[in-house]
């Protein structure tokens, strides 16, 4: 923290010190990051016991919107950090001109793959899978082709590609599978769809309130169940195509690039203060050092038969006109 220092005629007139604007850190995120369950209220009470510092998360629906409002913003935005994009979002963000590199040791990251990027930082990462309710449905798709082609009656919730990255994340994902025959793809399994989401939360709440038997999530999800609520009713069906990998990213902007909070926060994600608390609470692993295990929970996932990706710079090129072929079925 900065230390501010007084002549004696001037602790005469002033009694308390103004804040310097260098003690605060603005970070955007999603919503889910910030709710009472979520790693945010944990994230904040250890990084200003360790910064003396004021953190501020602004949240919006999630990772698509952030880097919509970002571009919005452009250079008058009030972020020093963005903290929820992904590598599908990584080589457009960086586009912007509105990310500085982040001048950080990776030492502590891990994440499959690997990772050299000199401008975002991962904190967790995942792979999309659709969660289904053991309740509602007996036998789930072992592909994403039984998926596209099954019982119009088994509906799916999920979430829009232009404001959400697990619904970005279906789209590359039957990309990946389907290339060129993608928006066949669509047409079929459109007939599944009982609604489409802005984000993640709303779509899962619509889940677990019996709404659907299945919803675009996270091989990840079912752990929570088991850990919070002691039940193995929710499972993800593994596909035989494989599953889409997610590794989520925090960058410092370019306003960002002058408060020493903001890298110092960066490193900060790396480590244990931050890391341990995103497998129970972010429902993702970990891309950093953790001091602690991992739940068994999290051994009993669905581990894929294969991860699918696709180049950041492949997806910034096309995403208008892959999000333009799905909208194309889905608002017929």
């Amino acid at each position: 923290m900065c230390r501010l220092l007084f002549s004696v005629s001037a602790l005469a007139l002033l009694s308390i010190a103004p804040a310097s604007a260098q003690e605060k850190l603005t970070v955007y995120t999603y919503d889910s990051f910030t709710a009472d369950w979520g790693p945010g209220p944990a994230v904040e009470k250890a990084f200003e016991a360790e910064c003396g510092c004021d953190v501020e998360f602004v949240a919006v629906a999630d990772g698509v919107a952030l880097l919509n409002r970002l571009k919005l913003e452009g250079g008058n935005t009030k972020a020093d950090i963005i903290l929820g994009l992904d590598t599908s979002l990584t080589f457009e963000a960086q586009q912007t001109g509105l990310f500085a590199p982040h001048e950080i040791s990776l030492d502590k990251v891990n994440v499959p793959g690997g990772w050299t990027d000199a401008t975002f930082v991962p904190y967790d990462y995942g792979y999309f899978a659709f969660v289904y309710d053991t309740e509602a449905l007996e036998t789930p798709p072992a592909s994403l082709k039984e998926l596209v082609e099954g019982n119009a009656n088994d509906k799916i919730i999920i979430q829009d590609p232009r404001t959400s990255t697990p619904g970005l994340g279906l789209l590359l994902w039957v990309k990946a599978v389907y290339g060129d025959e993608a928006a066949d793809a669509w047409k079929k399994l459109q007939a599944r769809v009982l609604t489409v989401t802005p984000g993640w939360s709303e779509a899962y709440g619509l889940f677990t309130n019996g709404e659907a038997p299945m919803v675009l999530s996270y091989t990840t999800s079912p752990a929570y169940h088991v850990i919070a609520d002691d039940t193995q009713r929710y499972q993800a069906a593994g596909f035989a195509e494989g599953h889409y990998l997610q590794v989520e990213v925090a960058g410092v902007t370019t306003k960002g690039a002058t408060n020493p909070l903001a890298r110092q926060f960066l490193e900060f994600m790396t480590g244990p203060g931050f890391q341990n608390a995103i497998p129970e609470t972010n429902w993702m692993f970990p891309a950093g050092e953790m001091s602690e295990p991992l739940n068994p929970a999290f051994d009993q996932l669905v581990t894929p038969a294969k991860t699918l990706t696709l180049e950041p710079e492949d997806i910034a090129r096309n995403r208008k006109a892959w999000v333009d072929e799905w909208l194309a079925v889905m608002s017929r």
